[in-house]
């Protein structure tokens, strides 16, 4: 496994006590969702073109059916819209036309979109509208922040051609405060990846699902072409489902002002121990310790798992999931009193007791 496919959560040790390395809902599992997922029909398929789930995740976002796509997880459309694209520049420069090849990617991002793009042939170009596609991601992983790097032409509304452009949604539902960058005219542009189960505490459950730009039925049309039969199968369907209902959305809506809360506490209680925390809008944040840590010790010893950094370029760093309070004190007492260091050949210096 690369570097660019780094992942938090469960590994060879199992499910951490306390994994702050997921961006999940601490607030969850919902517990309605759960239920629909206890009543899933896992004895027959799905229906193989989702007639009635495209129909509520259409109402739900006010766009016509034509524009949802289903998707087996984030992931899965990342290498299938991927695929169409460089299939799309393959096609263009067969016939003559020369595309703008290359993926512009956000400086910090889920390694998937450069591995796909790395799979396909597609180089990394610096700006926007040099490139055939363009991943933006907000709030982003793993600040947390505003996306830097919009198309100039989807911002300026100047009429120039955009770029196949997709925001990756799968934090806007755990927006903790700010403000999204685009308005309804802009998302219309762009391709919108929902990925629910994170806002629902339930990653486990892989389904995901997309909103396509205006006018943009022949390439709905080849990325339903280019997809799985059932990509999506009894459990994630249930998901979706009970995604779009009143009873999950105001569950949701109350699970914000405690994440707010359990956010704040946390970064205090870093602060306080000389971690420099960075802003972020979302249920998760990085933050930089003031020594390197010993993340084996602490997940061995303490049952507690963060996520370095490295991967997404930001070496020295943690990305650091928001989690209830009692996780955060088990955290802050390892902390204080196995603040191990790295040394140079493998090794850890003496535990330092700080209190």
């Amino acid at each position: 496994m690369t570097s660019l496919r780094t992942h938090g959560g469960p590994d060879a040790l199992g499910t951490p006590v306390h994994d702050f390395s997921t961006n999940s809902n601490a607030c969850g599992p919902c517990p309605s969702v759960l239920e629909a997922l206890r009543q899933a029909d896992a004895c027959h398929y799905p229906d193989a073109s989702y007639t009635h789930l495209r129909q509520q995740l259409a109402a739900f976002h006010g766009v016509q059916r034509e524009r949802v796509l289903l998707a087996g997880s984030a992931s899965e459309f990342i290498f299938r819209i991927t695929a169409w694209v460089a299939r799309s520049a393959l096609a263009a420069s067969a016939s003559g036309v020369l595309p703008v090849p290359g993926v512009h990617l956000p400086p910090h991002a889920y390694g998937d979109y450069e591995q796909a793009a790395l799979a396909w042939g597609l180089a990394r170009v610096a700006r926007p509208e040099q490139a055939a596609l363009v991943w933006a991601c907000e709030p982003t992983s793993p600040l947390g922040q505003a996306h830097p790097g919009w198309p100039p032409s989807l911002l300026e509304a100047c009429g120039h051609p955009l770029p196949a452009t997709v925001l990756d949604a799968a934090y806007a539902p755990l927006r903790l405060s700010g403000v999204p960058s685009l308005g309804a005219a802009q998302l219309s542009q762009v391709w919108q990846l929902f990925t629910p189960n994170k806002a629902l505490g339930l990653t486990g459950v892989r389904a995901a699902y997309v909103i396509a730009p205006l006018g943009a039925q022949h390439a709905v049309r080849a990325l339903e072409a280019l997809a799985p039969s059932w990509p999506v199968g009894a459990h994630g369907v249930a998901m979706l489902q009970a995604w779009v209902g009143c009873a999950v959305q105001a569950w949701l809506a109350g699970c914000l002002p405690v994440l707010r809360e359990w956010k704040a506490r946390q970064q205090g209680l870093l602060q306080g121990l000389g971690w420099r925390v960075a802003p972020s809008q979302a249920n998760f944040f990085c933050a930089q310790p003031p020594q390197p840590l010993d993340l084996a010790h602490l997940r061995q010893v303490h049952g507690i798992k963060l996520r370095d950094t490295s991967s997404f370029g930001l070496p020295g760093q943690m990305r650091l999931g928001v989690l209830p309070p009692a996780s955060q004190d088990v955290l802050h007492h390892a902390l204080q009193t196995t603040p191990l260091t790295i040394l140079a050949d493998g090794s850890h210096a003496a535990a330092i007791q700080t209190g």
